[in-house]
C-alpha cells in the first residue's frame, strides 16, 4: 500500500511545547528548515564576500552572480528609485529559493508548500509596499486606483475593480507559490508510490516520469522564487513611481 502523499506536508513539534496564552509557538520541522535555509544563505554569502579575488572561486562566483541577477531584476522592473530596497528583495528571493531547493532533498520539509508561510511573506510585502506608497505620495497614492483616460461613466466600476485587484495581491502572490510547490511535491510522491507498488518489472515507466518531474520541479523551485521576487518589484514600482 502506497504512503499518503500528503503526509510529507505534516507539521510536527520538535522539542518541548511552548505556549503564550492561546498561541502555540513551539519549534517545528517547518521552523527547523527555515532556520537551516537562513543559515545556509548566511554561510554561503559570508564565504563569498570574504575573498574578493580577481579569479573568483565557486562560492564567490555564485554570490556575485546572485547579486548581479537581483540587481538587474530590480533595475528592469522598479528603476533606480528601488535601489535602497535591494537588501530586502535580495533576502526575500534567496530565502524563498533556498526553502524551495531544500524541499527537493529527500526526507526534508518544503516550507513554502504551506499557505501560512507564503501568505505571511506576501502580507508583509503588501503592507510594506502600501506604507511606502503613502509615505512617498501621501493621499496622492490613491490615484493608483484611478487609471487615466477612463470615461467618467465607467470610473466607479473601474475604481472598484482596481481596489479589489490591489487587495487581492497578497492572496494571489501567496497562493501561486504555495500551490506550485505543493502540487509538484504531491505529484513526485504519487509517482514514487507507483514505482514501489509496481516493482522492478512495471516500475520503470513511473520511475522515468519521477526523474523528469524532479528536474522540472527544480526548475519550478527557481522560477517561483523569481516570480515572487519580481512581483514584489512590480508592486514596489507602483508605490515609488505611481504609474496609473
Amino acid at each position: 500500500m502506497a504512503a499518503n502523499p500528503m503526509t510529507q506536508f505534516e507539521v510536527y513539534r520538535i522539542g518541548p511545547e511552548i505556549k503564550i496564552g492561546a498561541f502555540d509557538i513551539s519549534f517545528t520541522n517547518a521552523s527547523l528548515f527555515m532556520v537551516i535555509s537562513s543559515l545556509a544563505i548566511l554561510i554561503i554569502f559570508n564565504f563569498g564576500a570574504k575573498k574578493n579575488t580577481v579569479l573568483p572561486n565557486k562560492i564567490q562566483l555564485l554570490a556575485e552572480l546572485s547579486f548581479t541577477f537581483v540587481s538587474k531584476m530590480i533595475s528592469d522592473t522598479a528603476g533606480s528609485k528601488a535601489k535602497p530596497y535591494f537588501s530586502f528583495i535580495f533576502s526575500l528571493f534567496m530565502f524563498v529559493l533556498f526553502c524551495n531547493m531544500f524541499g527537493m532533498i529527500p526526507y526534508t520539509f518544503t516550507v513554502t508548500s504551506h499557505i501560512i508561510v507564503t501568505f505571511i511573506l506576501a502580507a508583509f510585502i503588501f503592507v510594506g509596499v502600501t506604507v511606502i506608497g503613502f509615505i512617498k505620495h501621501g493621499f496622492g497614492y490613491l490615484k493608483l486606483f484611478v487609471p487615466s483616460g477612463v470615461p467618467i461613466i465607467l470610473l466607479p466600476l473601474i475604481v472598484i475593480i482596481e481596489i479589489i485587484s490591489y487587495l487581492s495581491r497578497p492572496i494571489s502572490l501567496s497562493v501561486r507559490l504555495f500551490a506550485n510547490m505543493m502540487a509538484g511535491h504531491t505529484m513526485m510522491k504519487v509517482f514514487g508510490g507507483f514505482v514501489i507498488s509496481l516493482g522492478v518489472v512495471g516500475g520503470w515507466l513511473p520511475l522515468s516520469f519521477s526523474v523528469a518531474l524532479t528536474g522540472l520541479e527544480i526548475l519550478v523551485a527557481f522560477l517561483q522564487a523569481y516570480v515572487f521576487a519580481i512581483l514584489t518589484c512590480i508592486y514596489l514600482n507602483d508605490a515609488l513611481n505611481l504609474h496609473h
